[in-house]
């Protein structure tokens, strides 16, 4: 993974929280503040802003960036979570080129850095839902053979599978928490832009494979 692919598949998150800002929001104001869509599309909105003729020097430096705009641009809870995920995804990858393994010790301290900050375990209807399972299908396929893009695919599978997952949960942290019983039966927002985030991942990852047809 270097830095160009690091910046598209920033952009392209931005680009798919951009399209799903109103569902986002749409789920936040069922159990939150209904701004989750809002803040979150004005946070990465803002992201593309920084990244737009930045000189990065490394890939990290491409997340630090990400991070750092996120804590400072997006509102509510969001905002120091995902910062601190990226900005933490970004202190360990210092190369221009990074590896499967590189990105996949990347992700991993997102998850800590992120768990450390809101306190989340699973089962607590957060990120953490959405964002464990997806770490885990990401090592697995990697500890099996698999390349960047197989194990970006995964994880966004388990990454989905873990978002529908909190439907059924009762909240045990955030603004939801406060509706007890009565936050079952939605399905987290957070949990959702996570999965929007390793989808996008997939997605640049799959087109930037090589194409394993033969002429």
């Amino acid at each position: 993974m270097d830095i160009p692919l690091t910046r598209t598949w920033i952009t392209t998150v931005a680009t798919t929280i951009a399209e799903q800002s109103d569902y986002l929001t749409q789920l936040d104001s069922a159990i939150g503040d209904a701004d989750h869509g809002v803040n979150m599309n004005r946070g990465f909105s803002a992201v593309v802003a920084a990244l737009d003729g930045y000189e990065a020097t490394s890939v990290g430096d491409v997340l630090l960036r990400t991070g750092t705009t996120l804590v400072s641009r997006v509102g509510g809870a969001s905002g120091p979570l995902y910062g601190t995920a990226f900005r933490a995804m970004g202190k360990v990858l210092d190369g221009t080129d990074v590896d499967d393994r590189d990105v996949a010790a990347a992700l991993r301290a997102g998850l800590e850095g992120l768990q450390k900050l809101g306190a989340a375990v699973p089962g607590d209807k957060t990120i953490v839902d959405a964002y464990a399972p997806a770490l885990e299908a990401f090592d697995s396929d990697l500890d099996n053979g698999g390349t960047l893009a197989s194990a970006a695919s995964a994880a966004a599978d388990a990454a989905r599978d873990g978002m529908r997952g909190t439907t059924a949960m009762q909240a045990r942290k955030g603004r939801a928490s406060y509706l007890g019983p009565r936050s079952v039966g939605h399905q987290d927002p957070g949990a959702t832009s996570t999965w929007l985030i390793f989808r996008a991942l997939a997605e640049v990852t799959d087109r930037a494979a090589p194409s394993t047809v033969e002429a």
